[in-house]
């Protein structure tokens, strides 16, 4: 029997992550072989009419032969509509993610930083099962994703199945490490990493979808990423255990959520600009691999009985948890379509000026005070911002007179 407060092995990150990559493992590495074979054997041209024959075709090799998939140049982000109408996509998108994702970091930290049952006589104890909390985030957002899809008409989908699989282990492993993260390091050092993951997303970019950036692009992204530091460097330290230091543990957490966060985003825009899919479609596929994922690395630890019985003891935990998954679910909405209609780096420019908003919203609710330095910091990543807005209008405003000059050549 494991008294409260004791530290088992389960408590250390390298036991659970190991345990959890060998769950993860017990459906890749079967998922692989099965892949690798059906492939070998051409089994989407002597597929059978049934329906697991036909569900083996659709996970494995997708609709690609039925319709054909335009590989060329994307569509630029934003440009369907006109400036005013671009603009308003924009800015329902930002408050989108930034009022669902500072719910959800305010009582993210509640969730793991804090003890529940803690009372004037005796000490409460931490939730620390972080893969229970992925999973109720994940299983939220596919059954909305599920509901949507029936209810609103959907483009073809020729995407195989199996290629969401890769953003959707990304995506948890990079959740995870967000969550284990804050019990080894403040706050404010998270969300400082956090917010200056705009260059791991640039540069992953150029590996995974060989995208190249302007000079002006770089530019802001390191504006960006020095303004938020020095608002959150000069900030107090907002945690519930102040005296808590960086340590190793915590560096490689930070480090395994920016890469696993970089490749999470520029994958999914790869598969929005090869297949066409709608960003329901992509949130549906991903958090359908998710729950798979993280429901057999729980079971395999235990982790359901022993999160339930957490739950039965603190049902201020319940609450918490089930708005930290409506917020969860409904920010998914906003970052599919983001993604889609923006890009990756313009969601990830999003996402950073909501570090420092949860900064602030984390002084007011805790009290502590704002420097001059850290509002400097602030309007840094204003005016960086504004920078590159005015930056892109005016190379698109120089790319459509090219293009006008060149029609009326052809024309001459």
């Amino acid at each position: 029997m494991v008294e409260a407060g004791e530290i088992t092995p389960m408590d250390y990150w390298l036991v659970r992550l190991a345990f959890n990559l060998l769950g993860y493992a017990t459906i890749f590495v079967p998922g692989y072989m099965m892949i690798r074979y059906l492939r070998k054997i051409r089994y989407d041209e002597t597929a059978g009419p049934g329906f697991f024959q036909q569900l083996a075709k659709l996970c494995v090799f997708g609709k690609e032969n039925e319709h054909q998939v335009d590989t060329g140049s994307p569509a630029k982000k934003g440009d369907s509509g006109g400036f005013s109408e671009s603009a308003g996509l924009l800015v329902f998108c930002f408050l989108g993610l930034q009022g669902s994702y500072l719910t959800w970091g305010l009582l993210q930290e509640r969730i793991m930083t804090f003890e529940y049952g803690e009372t004037a006589n005796g000490q409460g104890e931490k939730f620390k099962n972080s893969t229970f909390l992925v999973f109720i985030n994940r299983i939220l957002a596919f059954m909305i994703g599920v509901i949507v899809l029936f209810l609103k008409q959907q483009p073809p989908h020729t995407a195989p199945l199996f290629k969401y699989s890769f953003s959707s282990f990304s995506n948890i492993m990079s959740s995870w490490f967000q969550y284990e993260a804050l019990k080894f390091v403040s706050f404010p050092t998270q969300v400082l990493a956090k917010a200056s993951k705009v260059i791991p997303v640039m540069l992953m970019g150029k590996v995974v979808s060989k995208r190249t950036y302007e000079y002006h692009e770089y530019l802001t992204a390191l504006m960006i990423s020095f303004g938020v530091g020095v608002f959150l460097m000069t900030s107090q330290d907002v945690t519930h255990d102040s005296g808590r230091t960086t340590t190793i543990s915590g560096v490689i957490m930070l480090v395994g959520y920016m890469s696993f966060d970089s490749f999470t985003s520029n994958w999914q825009g790869e598969l929005f600009r090869k297949y066409k899919m709608s960003s329901i479609q992509m949130m549906v596929g991903v958090n359908m691999f998710s729950c798979m994922l993280t429901s057999v690395a729980l079971i395999e630890q235990g982790g359901f009985v022993e999160c339930v019985a957490f739950m039965f003891t603190h049902p201020t935990f319940v609450v918490h948890a089930v708005i930290l998954s409506i917020c969860s679910a409904c920010g998914q909405l906003f970052i599919f379509y983001t993604i889609e209609k923006f890009g990756a780096v313009t969601f990830t420019i999003i996402m950073t000026l909501r570090q420092a908003f949860a900064i602030m919203l984390s002084c007011i609710f805790y009290g502590h005070p704002l420097t001059l330095l850290g509002i400097v910091g602030v309007l840094i990543v204003f005016i960086a911002l504004f920078l590159r807005i005015y930056a892109n209008q005016r190379a698109r405003a120089v790319k459509l007179a090219r293009e006008a000059a060149e029609r009326s050549s052809a024309n001459v």
